[in-house]
């Protein structure tokens, strides 16, 4: 499928963030904005398509955080026989790291789990690095030289690959200069985004009382893809464990109501198989999205996409403040979460009560 820029760009602004003013906004990518879960997948698939058939030999893939874990691991899903690891900026127990960063960013720093990469470089001969956006190459040529200081990594084909790219043709040398190919679903031309959002007045999020909240809670049982996985056999388990949580839950949700499937922050991929999964079963309005640690200005010109912000705090750090965009009402919302900060739970539960959703479901994961 052929994907446009209507299809996958809105512009939006980030609030208080000097360092770009800014955001590209994807409808499809089931992060910022509700989205049907088949719609988004579908779309990571393309890209995945497209870089099996040009790649079919890779076996390792890295997604970055927070926005492109879920392309990353769609994506992968695609090339088959594949390993799968994200960049993370969460505290997890693991011996070694590569720390980078991504210069424009709210929160820069990021790493990603240095224990099997050497295992993972020796059984391919292209690594794939995908994000959501590509714009100048900068955070890719920082990882790529942290990643060639890794044993295995001599010599290996080095792809960067993203839904969106709008690298400059001076950056795009750049990249070739560091041994970086470029492939994306679009590519849009070069535009001054900076000035297309000046016109929009901004304001920060709400903050809402907390509403104490005992959702009916359960348990998931899924690896980690911030340590690495294999694809295939994640995959397959996210699926299991979306049939095994409709099998308890399926008679609390009505089949053609209006149904909510909510990520958290790095934790996306498995809301969105959850959610296509309902839809298989006929489950009839299904929408995913998820909450971030990206602050976005609120407006409510027709034509700007993030008209209503909620401040909530993390489900993996206290005193870590991040949002929900554009909630809506909806008869049942399941929350999918590997984190275990209930205080969000009620800052998530007064924001959907704000909103008339009565029935909350809490699926966490424990490993």
């Amino acid at each position: 499928m052929t994907y446009t820029q209507n299809d996958l760009l809105k512009l939006a602004k980030r609030y208080n963030n000097p360092k770009r003013s800014y955001l590209l906004v994807d409808p499809l990518q089931g992060k910022h904005l509700a989205v049907s879960p088949t719609a988004a997948l579908n779309m990571m698939a393309a890209l995945g398509d497209m870089l099996h058939e040009k790649y079919p030999t890779a076996r390792l893939v890295i997604g970055f955080a927070e926005t492109a874990t879920a392309i990353g691991a769609a994506a992968a899903e695609r090339l088959g026989d594949c390993k799968y690891i994200h960049t993370t900026r969460e505290d997890i127990a693991a011996d070694s790291w590569l720390y980078f960063s991504e210069e424009h960013s709210h929160a820069s720093e990021q790493k990603l789990c240095a224990d099997k990469l050497s295992e993972y470089a020796e059984c391919t001969d292209t690594v794939i690095l995908i994000d959501d956006e590509i714009s100048t190459g900068k955070t890719l040529i920082n990882i790529v030289e942290r990643l060639r200081t890794v044993r295995g990594f001599e010599g290996k084909r080095i792809v960067a690959a993203s839904i969106i790219s709008r690298v400059s043709e001076e950056n795009l040398a750049r990249l070739e200069q560091a041994g970086i190919i470029s492939e994306c679903l679009l590519k849009l031309p070069e535009e001054d985004y900076t000035s297309a959002v000046e016109r929009f007045a901004v304001t920060g999020a709400e903050h809402t009382a907390s509403l104490s909240c005992t959702p009916e809670s359960h348990t998931l049982t899924l690896a980690d893809p911030r340590i690495g996985v294999d694809i295939k056999e994640y995959a397959q388990h996210c699926r299991t464990q979306a049939e095994i949580l409709l099998d308890s839950i399926g008679d609390k949700i009505p089949t053609d109501g209006r149904i909510l499937v909510l990520g958290t922050e790095e934790f996306m991929y498995p809301a969105l198989i959850l959610g296509r999964v309902m839809e298989a079963r006929g489950y009839t309005w299904v929408r995913s999205h998820s909450t971030t640690r990206s602050p976005i200005g609120i407006c409510t010109a027709e034509d700007y996409p993030i008209r209503e912000g909620y401040a909530i705090r993390s489900f993996y750090e206290n005193g870590r403040e991040t949002f929900i965009y554009n909630p809506a009402q909806y008869d049942a919302a399941v929350i999918v979460t590997d984190g275990s900060n209930t205080e969000a739970v009620d800052d998530i539960a007064a924001v959907l009560a704000r909103h008339g959703s009565p029935v909350m479901i809490l699926a966490e994961v424990h490993r």
